[in-house]
């Protein structure tokens, strides 16, 4: 995941200081929850570390610059999925885990030198030319035709330094063993061709349906499984945004502020749009090849279309598109390349350039500066962000002065009489559960199992809005009565019942009744798979849990049916008709590659834990309420 990251921000991202920017460990952590930071810094921090606070116009650069490299890669990419991937947590989530590593690096000591900072610099090919570094004033002006300042630039090589040597540091002690990786190495690399049947039950039908006095014998027989988990009950009061924008004003004057003191959120980059014509050549045809470029050129220079010449000439996967490199990809190409692009004015073309196994003929079609758009262009969504932002303000404003009301007289109930305000009950509700048309999340379920009984909460803030919640009643786990779980108990004995007749039919398949599952498939009602090459804890369809699968596909004699085995929705069998086994003659050719990355990878697995230990110790606050705000914003800009 980490390098594919890191490729894709590389050859997608249009200013280099992304680049040295990206991050050192991959995340997958779950939302670490909501919470609100003091009154003053409210307005622009975003997160708080200790004493490093992430601001908002930083996550709102670093949201839209990820999201648009995302787009480029796949252009169907919208914001619907980007919500459902949790993209807009997993980002500022990495932003917050790799400040714990600056200021445990900070705390420990270690610095990044002049030195390092300098041959770091030099390792980038475009300050090279032939092997050289280009010298200070080349250097500046290839940032400045990025758009980059030479101190953010080389602030973010010092941190990306700094955030290397504590990732070596902490990790140092990690080791790999050889069985460990063998292991591992014929997981990965063994294969089974395999076919299985799966006999669900869903498609079975029992002649009729358990009565009552079968249903608590089954009960009876299976009581200890059956039990009831704390649920708890609650008198809340909620408010919801949208309810409250209607009370709403913005004035023209707080629009132009706003516009004013964001400027940068407004600010579209300068673009280049880039052709290529692409001829590869070895060491036999290269004059050959040199020849028809400059051929090719001469036909350029006398007015002949550039894209034409490219659909028909070139050799790369944008022939087909005139050879057109769009804005972006052009600059994961060759350092030499990307020099000549930068020298070149609207409509221009290169000469050839020679790279050593290809020559290339460059055209920029089209140059684009920076603009920032209109204060006219922007209003509405300035408009809509403000009216967020006061309607969540007003809702947490008056649910904190609830909160002190309703804390003093040690009844919600009663505070929010007194301020005219409706109160609800919960119902019993266990913990996580959703509370309807208030909390999709389960932050209120989830509060209320931190309160003592009787106890009022802080403001608890959901997507919807902001509420208090008081606890009033807990109903402790117990062992359930035959009434309380009686629907479970017969969907489970009808499950049951349905499993012994699919185990029934498949072990027909032991004795060899059938020799072609296919046909005795669609005979039998049943599903039928065939894998080519079944690795190791590969997903299958029809199965859940592939651990009986896999140890059947690398024992089973081949051609040998197994014996049925559960499965979550019925029984199934499978057999072997080939498998691929790698021996250790295999594994020492690769075993160096092998340990090294295993070793990445425990490494990383250890860092991601030891971060998530060190969250805990230190203070980390979130502002939810600008978070939603800028990931609403920044979203909103993308079609569904």
């Amino acid at each position: 995941m980490l390098k594919t990251m890191r490729k894709n921000v590389k050859s997608l991202a249009p200013v280099l200081w992304i680049v040295i920017a990206t991050f050192v460990i991959a995340i997958f952590a779950v939302w670490g929850g909501a919470g609100r930071l003091g009154e003053t810094n409210r307005t622009n921090t975003i997160a708080q570390i200790g004493s490093k606070r992430i601001t908002a116009d930083e996550y709102f650069q670093v949201l839209r610059q990820r999201i648009e490299a995302m787009r480029k890669q796949y252009p169907d990419l919208n914001s619907t999925l980007l919500r459902q991937l949790n993209m807009p947590q997993q980002i500022l989530e990495q932003m917050v885990q790799q400040n714990l590593l600056l200021e445990i690096a900070r705390e420990i000591g270690l610095k990044a030198t002049d030195e390092e900072l300098r041959q770091k610099i030099m390792s980038f090919p475009v300050f090279q030319r032939e092997g050289k570094f280009v010298g200070f004033n080349e250097y500046k002006q290839i940032l400045d035709w990025n758009h980059i300042p030479i101190q953010k630039f080389e602030d973010s090589l010092r941190e990306e330094i700094l955030l290397t040597k504590v990732t070596q540091l902490l990790t140092a002690g990690i080791a790999v063993t050889q069985d460990e990786v063998w292991e591992n190495y014929k997981n990965q690399n063994e294969t089974a061709k395999i076919e299985y049947l799966v006999a669900s039950v869903e498609k079975v039908q029992l002649p009729a349906n358990p009565d009552e006095a079968e249903a608590r014998n089954y009960f009876e027989k299976n009581k200890a499984k059956y039990r009831m988990p704390e649920r708890r009950e609650g008198k809340y009061v909620f408010l919801k945004t949208d309810d409250l924008k209607k009370e709403i004003t913005v004035s023209d004057s707080e629009i132009e502020k706003y516009y004013k003191e964001n400027i940068n959120q407004f600010k579209e980059p300068a673009k280049t749009r880039v052709s290529r014509i692409y001829l590869p050549y070895t060491e036999t045809d290269k004059k050959q090849v040199l020849d028809q470029a400059q051929s090719l050129k001469n036909r350029l220079s006398s007015g002949e279309d550039f894209g034409n010449l490219a659909k028909t000439h070139s050799k790369d996967d944008k022939a087909k598109n005139g050879g057109d490199w769009g804005y972006y990809d052009w600059q994961s190409l060759a350092a030499e390349e990307v020099q000549a692009i930068n020298k070149l004015e609207p409509g221009q073309i290169s000469e050839v350039v020679d790279l050593g196994n290809a020559a290339v003929i460059l055209k920029v079609t089209e140059k684009m500066p920076e603009i920032t758009r209109s204060l006219a262009e922007v209003k509405a969504v300035i408009q809509n962000a403000l009216i967020e932002q006061k309607a969540r303000n007003k809702a947490s404003d008056r649910m904190e002065k609830l909160a002190k009301i309703a804390k003093k007289a040690r009844s919600l109930e009663q505070a929010a009489r007194r301020e005219g305000l409706n109160v609800q009950d919960s119902g019993l509700l266990k913990n996580g559960d959703p509370l309807a048309g208030v909390d999709s999340s389960g932050a209120f379920s989830q509060t209320l199992f931190q309160l003592k009984e009787k106890e009022i909460s802080s403001p608890v803030f959901t997507y919807e809005g902001v509420g208090l919640i008081q606890l009033i009643r807990i109903d402790p786990e117990h062992q359930a009565t035959f009434e309380e779980v009686k629907t479970q108990v017969v969907e489970d004995l009808i499950k049951e019942r349905k499993k012994e007749l699919t185990k029934e039919k498949l072990s027909s398949l032991k004795y060899g009744q059938a020799t072609n599952w296919e046909d005795f498939a669609k005979n039998n009602n049943l599903e039928y798979k065939r894998v080519e090459a079944h690795k190791r804890g590969q997903y299958l369809s029809l199965i859940d849990d592939t651990k009986e699968i896999d140890r059947l596909a690398f024992s089973l004699p081949l051609n040998q049916t197994s014996e049925p085995f559960e499965v979550s929705d019925g029984y199934a069998v499978v057999r072997v008709l080939e498998r691929k086994e790698v021996s250790r003659e295999d594994f020492e050719k690769v075993k160096a590659d092998e340990m090294a990355k295993a070793l990445n990878q425990a490494q990383e697995t250890f860092l991601f834990s030891y971060l998530q230990k060190v969250r805990q110790d230190k203070k980390i606050k979130v502002n939810y309420d600008l978070f939603v705000k800028i990931t609403d914003d920044v979203l909103g800009r993308i079609a569904e």
